[in-house]
């Protein structure tokens, strides 16, 4: 089964991976959670996609380091 598109992701998904980039979850790991490729979630961290999107609150299923 290939890998989801990052145009797969809705803002609540990515407002969940930029709650996670902020506290530290590795980008690999973040990838593999919502089955895409971990070159987006770069873009997604530098703000080269969907830098108008504000980080979640909290992230579902999010565990602390």
């Amino acid at each position: 089964m290939p890998m989801a598109s990052i145009d797969d992701l809705t803002p609540q998904e990515i407002g969940e991976i930029k709650y996670l980039l902020a506290h530290g979850e590795l980008q690999h790991r973040i990838a593999a959670r919502f089955d895409i490729n971990a070159g987006r979630i770069s873009e997604i961290n530098t703000g080269k996609r969907f830098a108008h999107i504000p980080p979640a609150a909290s992230a579902n299923g999010a565990t602390e380091h």
